[in-house]
């Protein structure tokens, strides 16, 4: 009996290839983005999970309530939290300190000192614990006395490969960490996998740089973490309240800031907090994705349904014959699921086909490393086969009905197309209906995201970004003692138009945070604010405008601050009130009289509110120039000049640029990810929906024959034809619009309020999504429509 439902079913498809073709089309595309986004979500739902006490993992947060009500989430913590914790919680089993330093320069030197080898690799400096809360594979040395001596470290294999061409050969070399410290090599570690957020490719002890010394219970930097690895069978709840007091009792007890665990599962996924690969995953865009997957494929199969009963009219005759040979609903219902289920089938291994295939493509839009060994997961397998079963009766099953409930006396005289099946007319008007909801709310939601790109690039961020290049230096004294003559050297090359000394440029990914005393009070800020130290041309080079007061002055010698309008409203005060009054950092280590009050400017990215910000000339803590190009200037030339000047005065340094705007671009990275995602998943759907326009409108035409045959006798128009099929299509399109539209404000409005800075969602953006939508199905109609019309009203209104 199967073999001959099978037979059966071939020989039907074969029959109807085109058919068959739009099925298994639709269908591959549906499934085939369920299964890119499926390995998108798992890849993203991984990070970090192959520790084997993941469970017991957490990482410790700084809380900041605002007076406003506004509670803040920081990943960094102050550099004496990993040290105190352990003599307060006998619940912790151990606690690890970390320092993401970014890329710094490692030198290789012979033995009289001459460098032979140079390269920035990402650095981590960490307590030796870290590695007995997380599990990296030791490849060569004790993770128990690795890192005991301060000037040790380990390697990952690929930079050991790197710098020693065999990473068995890097034990017990000497390797040179920023012109200062000589390291013996005592370890090699496999390279961290994609999905972990410490992503290092060399790793140092804290010691090395006496941070467990530090004393400051107040600065912030997101580059320190910590994190802690609970005892079996600990109340989380109870240590956030005792991490309160811990807070009171080390800090000004009158401060509000205090400390609270995070899982390291909710690590990569919490946006209200930051992480070291600068990139998080939240739960409303894994939904989100989740629902655009389900979305889609609920159209592959609606466009299957419709189809399929379309098809089923043209398959009248063979139905009454089956019928009348005694077939009943159940063997007619089994041979149509039969169909279904080889169309399913074909199209599910085409879709893996097609997966491997953009999956490089995915991977390079989201900068994700998918690659086609994650379809070979077993989960895969389960979802295909969940895939197979639910398509096969999702769209299987209401034309199967359909087609077993033909009567064989109007099934043999082909009078189903004039019989009124009200009810299955509303269901696939319905299910296009659906069908536009999903395609308009993707158009218009894509449009209102590039939308909020485009005010991220254009909106003024109370600076100069454009033709700005910062170019990094090394901050030790003998970099600090040719600052002077670097000046005047770039002044000199032809197209530069001004230079500014700093340690970073105004807006940065990852601010140094502190508090300090303001006008001789005994007490700290009540909130953190963003050091800048910067020198007399920061100002001029960057254009930041200056609202009171005066700019700094040219000598070093003189400390002054220049504070930013946020800080002076959070002081409760004036521009005016605050000029001349002292600021100390530090408990007196940094002090100083404000001389100028500046514009507001973006100290981070703009999705963020404007920070309290102060800036100091401090020399010391320059590590950054900002080169300041003129209109016109050949960048290339400029840049090789540049290029020329550090080579000569730092040789053993690498030369490194960026282009400032470009490094503001990237922190919308992820935003622009996503709009390149929906851009290709509104095509998909509008592809898929005008197939199943394709498929009503060959039901209308089928179902309407003889009445276009007798309207054309009577006179009727090409024209006229056309109209009469195209406007019950302007109707479902509008109804689809009118639901879509509220909808789509509603989500796109609560998407951006994720952004400080924002645009508001603008009435013609649906318009244009609306007569897109219309357009495109029009287009999709037109042929059917424009058959119809130009077809001989002879041939159709001949008797069967």
């Amino acid at each position: 009996m199967l073999k001959n439902y099978l037979k059966t079913a071939l020989r039907s498809l074969w029959r109807n290839k085109r058919y068959a073709f739009l099925n298994i089309t639709g269908l591959t595309l549906g499934i085939t983005v369920c299964l890119v986004i499926y390995v998108i979500i798992q890849y993203e739902q991984s990070f970090d999970m192959f520790h084997t006490k993941k469970d017991r993992i957490y990482r410790v947060l700084t809380v900041t309530p605002e007076e406003s009500g506004k509670i803040n989430y920081t990943q960094a913590v102050s550099f004496p939290v990993p040290t105190a914790l352990p003599n307060d919680f006998s619940e912790f089993e151990k606690v690890a300190g970390i320092v993401q330093m970014g890329k710094r320069l490692v030198t290789l030197e012979d033995r009289h000192g001459n460098i032979q080898k140079k390269f920035k690799p990402l650095v981590y400096f960490l307590q030796p614990s870290f590695f007995d809360i997380f599990d990296y594979r030791w490849l060569a040395g004790n993770k128990a006395t690795a890192l005991n001596d301060p000037n040790s470290t380990v390697l990952a294999r690929s930079t050991a490969e790197k710098y020693f061409g065999d990473w068995h050969k890097a034990i017990g070399q000497v390797i040179k960490l920023d012109k200062q410290f000589d390291l013996t090599v005592t370890g090699i570690l496999d390279d961290p996998p994609k999905n972990t957020e410490f992503q290092f490719d060399m790793v140092a002890t804290y010691a090395l740089l006496k941070i467990n010394e530090i004393k400051d219970w107040v600065t912030l930097d997101d580059i320190h973490n910590c994190y802690v690895l609970l005892r079996p069978s600990q109340d989380v709840e109870k240590i956030n309240r005792e991490l309160i007091a811990f807070s009171k009792k080390y800090k000004d007890p009158k401060s509000n800031v205090t400390h609270m665990l995070q899982s390291l599962g909710d690590v990569h996924s919490d946006k209200r907090t930051g992480n070291f690969i600068g990139r998080v995953a939240s739960p409303e865009r894994i939904r989100m994705l989740w629902m655009i997957a389900a979305f889609i494929l609920l159209i592959a199969c609606v466009n299957f349904i419709n189809l399929a009963t379309a098809q089923a009219v043209n398959r009248a005759r063979e139905i009454g014959v089956r019928k009348v040979l005694g077939s009943n609903r159940w063997q007619l219902k089994i041979q149509f699921l039969s169909e279904t289920a080889m169309l399913v089938l074909a199209s599910l291994l085409l879709s893996v086909v097609l997966a491997l295939c953009v999956l490089p493509f995915i991977s390079r839009v989201m900068d994700l490393p998918l690659d086609a060994g994650m379809l070979a997961a077993y989960n895969v397998y389960i979802l295909l086969f969940v895939i197979f079963l639910a398509v096969t009766l999702l769209a299987g099953f209401y034309p199967s009905i359909v087609v077993s409930a033909f009567n064989p006396i109007n099934a043999l005289k082909s009078k189903i197309a004039a019989s009124k099946k009200s009810g299955g007319i509303s269901l696939r008007r319905g299910l296009v209906v659906f069908q536009f909801i999903i395609t308009q709310a993707l158009i218009i939601g894509t449009l209102i995201i590039l939308q909020q790109m485009n005010y991220f690039h254009k909106q003024s961020m109370g600076f100069t970004r454009d033709a700005i290049v910062n170019v990094a230096f090394n901050n030790d004294s003998a970099g600090n003692a040719k600052i002077a003559y670097l000046r005047a050297e770039l002044q000199h090359i032809k197209g530069i138009r001004e230079v500014s000394f700093s340690n970073a440029a105004p807006s940065r990914d990852g601010n140094w945070w502190t508090g300090f005393r303001f006008d001789h009070q005994t007490e700290e800020t009540k909130f953190p604010s963003v050091t800048r130290w910067v020198d007399y041309n920061f100002l001029n080079t960057y254009d930041i405008k200056l609202i009171a007061g005066r700019n700094l002055t040219i000598a070093d010698s003189v400390r002054e601050f220049l504070v930013n309008e946020t800080l002076v409203q959070k002081l409760g005060l004036k521009p005016a009130d605050v000029l001349n009054k002292e600021i100390d950092v530090w408990n007196g280590q940094i002090k100083g009289l404000i001389v100028g009050v500046v514009k507001d400017f973006a100290a981070g990215s703009l999705k963020e509110a404007v920070a309290p910000v102060f800036m100091c000339n401090i020399k010391r803590r320059f590590s950054s120039v900002g080169v300041r190009l003129a209109t016109g200037a050949d960048v290339q030339a400029s840049l090789k000049a540049i290029e020329k000047l550090w080579n000569e005065n730092f040789p053993e340094q690498i030369f490194e640029y960026q282009f400032l705007d470009l490094q503001i671009a990237e922190y919308y990275k992820e935003e622009r990810q996503l709009a390149h995602l929906y851009e290709i998943f509104a095509g998909i759907a509008i592809f898929l929906s005008c197939l199943g326009l394709y498929g009503l409108a060959s039901f209308m035409a089928v179902q309407r024959v003889k009445e276009v045959g007798v309207r054309k006798v009577l006179g009727a128009t090409p024209a006229h034809i056309v109209y009469l099929f195209s406007k019950e299509f302007v109707l479902l399109i509008g109804i689809a619009f009118v639901i879509a539209a509220p909808v789509v404000w509603y989500f796109m409005h609560n998407w951006l309020n994720n952004f400080v800075n924002r645009i508001e969602i603008n009435w013609s953006v649906f318009v244009f999504g609306g007569v897109a939508a219309l357009a495109i199905a029009l287009v999709a109609v037109s042929s059917q429509a424009i058959r119809a019309a130009v077809a001989n009203p002879i041939n159709s209104l001949k008797a069967d």
